[in-house]
């Protein structure tokens, strides 16, 4: 989590007219929580379904914009409205169907029970879902500000990282976040279309769970995998592939790999794949003295280090290679044949937290496929800088105090007028790193940031003079005014398409068939 920040890289990122000492004093300024609660008169609001009743005795209760539909957004909802009651959430998400990650980036044979959980939470009469809603886009962010209490930054993070070679954006190399989408039917890389087969080797650069995935979805016997909600387009690709051998590389050693035991045993654990030994020397020499969590990790890999007899595909872990270079074909520019890879040294191979240096020696690993996997960044919604919202672009977050407050430009940016607190949550907050119990946790400190925020502001014995938030009606009403071509579907509506869903799937012996592409999802919506 990022508890601390540099003023000096940020203001690097700035145009030269801000570099004043001024500013400078005003980056780790917290904006004013709930400044605008007291200040509005009551005509500035409109009442209606989103506008916020008491709780608490004489404490109003908040309406709040949740940015993102995803586990960051759900925990964070979720607390709040078990410690706030009477809290109004308006969930927000650009797609037309919930759940973020949970739908479009976890394995679909590793299917995920929280969902159950965030349907209890949309089920109550204090949650709207509003989906198809492109924020920064088809809606303006200050226009959204005005009509809540406060607005949470949950979206996560949409873009992958390039690893920065020349040639990386030809053929037969694609994201890991790419390919995920695309086997989990989000709409953005529908078209995908990845050609495994090109050849019968392929590698993963990096070393994560995705990177993992990606590899056990690539070996995996196609009768599994037609068990699960992965979609139909993804699995007749799959079914035409000719890969056999799957190399997934990292930069350091076992001991600094972020992969957790369970995605390793269930590689080692596929039927008819066999998992090339890895070296002893670079594991440690004494494993009893590890943490448990690491020793357990350690052992498996030494022990799954066997050929199984007549398996007819296989996965190795390539430890100590940074990528250099591309090679390509001479005879056709746009068919790759390897990755050129430098060695690396580690300072300390047996500490988790090595530095690791390129050497001068390489090493050529053939494939016709290239996967990368190092990692996810944020990008800023349009309209953040307006409502007073510091977005760190190097770090792809946003700059917060630690607990997911987010911190403000400065006094040239007119925070004080801003009529919305800010906040953040999960990895826009902290970064693409981490499981959905992490992310759990990062939300509910963010939540409990609003929870003593509001209580702190309305806390007295007397209350001062409050309007009410309008919510979504405030927002819509202005939407109309403006003219704003806005196609939102609620709850109701995904909840068709979520039926929709699973009746198409049973026919296929499958829990659904998610339906790849925004057309198909607005129009069953309709139905």
């Amino acid at each position: 989590m990022l508890n601390t920040y540099s003023p000096q890289l940020w203001l690097s990122l700035r145009p030269s007219s801000a570099l004043s000492s001024q500013i400078a004093t005003l980056l780790a300024k917290p904006r004013p929580l709930f400044a605008a609660a007291t200040r509005h008169s009551h005509h500035d609001a409109g009442a209606g379904a989103g506008a916020a009743g008491a709780a608490n005795n004489d404490r109003p209760s908040p309406t709040i914009a949740i940015i993102g539909s995803g586990p960051a957004g759900f925990y964070t909802a979720h607390k709040v409205m078990r410690e706030l009651k009477g809290t109004k959430i308006d969930m927000y998400e650009q797609l037309p169907v919930p759940f973020g990650l949970v739908r479009f980036g976890v394995a679909p044979d590793h299917p995920e029970n929280v969902q159950d959980t965030f349907q209890d939470i949309a089920a109550s009469p204090d949650y709207n879902f509003i989906g198809n809603v492109n924020l920064g886009h088809d809606l303006p962010l200050p226009l959204l500000a005005k009509h809540y209490d406060a607005i949470v930054f949950a979206y996560g993070a949409s873009q992958d990282r390039k690893i920065g070679l020349e040639g990386e954006d030809k053929p037969h190399i694609y994201s890991a976040r790419a390919f995920v989408g695309w086997y989990n039917g989000l709409p953005e890389y529908r078209d995908l279309n990845p050609d495994l087969t090109a050849g019968d080797t392929a590698v993963v650069v990096g070393q994560g769970n995705v990177a993992l995935d990606v590899a056990r979805t690539l070996l995996s016997k196609l009768d599994q995998l037609k068990k699960t909600d992965m979609t139909e387009y993804a699995l007749d690709t799959l079914s035409r592939s000719t890969i056999r051998h799957v190399h997934v590389v990292g930069r350091r050693g076992p001991m600094q790999a972020a992969f957790t035991i369970k995605e390793v045993r269930e590689l080692l654990q596929l039927d008819d794949v066999s998992f090339e030994p890895i070296p002893e020397r670079l594991f440690p020499q004494d494993l009893k003295s590890l943490p448990r969590p690491k020793r357990r990790l350690m052992e498996l890999l030494k022990k799954g280090s066997s050929q199984k007899p007549g398996a007819t595909k296989s996965w190795s872990l390539d430890f100590l290679l940074s990528p250099k270079s591309l090679s390509w074909s001479s005879s056709e520019p746009d068919k790759l044949e390897g990755v050129v890879f430098s060695k690396t040294k580690l300072a300390d191979p047996d500490s988790p937290d090595s530095k690791v240096t390129n050497t001068d020696e390489t090493r050529l690993v053939p494939t016709s496929t290239l996967f990368r996997s190092i990692g996810y960044k944020a990008e800023a919604i349009p309209g953040m800088r307006e409502i007073g919202a510091d977005f760190d672009e190097q770090r792809g977050t946003i700059r917060h105090d630690g607990s997911g407050r987010v911190l403000a430009l400065g006094e040239s940016q007119n925070v004080a007028e801003q009529k919305a607190s800010l906040y953040c949550a999960g990895w826009v907050k902290r970064g693409p790193t981490g499981v959905i119990a992490s992310t759990m946790t990062d939300a509910f400190e963010t939540a409990e940031a609003i929870v003593q925020d509001w209580k702190k502001a309305f806390g007295s014995d007397h209350v001062p003079p409050r309007p009410s938030r309008a919510g979504w009606k405030g927002v819509q009403a202005d939407a109309e005014a403006q003219k704003l071509p806005l196609r939102p579907v609620h709850w109701s509506r995904w909840q068709k398409i979520d039926a929709a869903e699973k009746s198409v799937g049973a026919a296929h012996g499958k829990p659904r068939e998610k339906f790849g592409s925004v057309d198909e999802m607005l129009k069953v919506s309709k139905e």
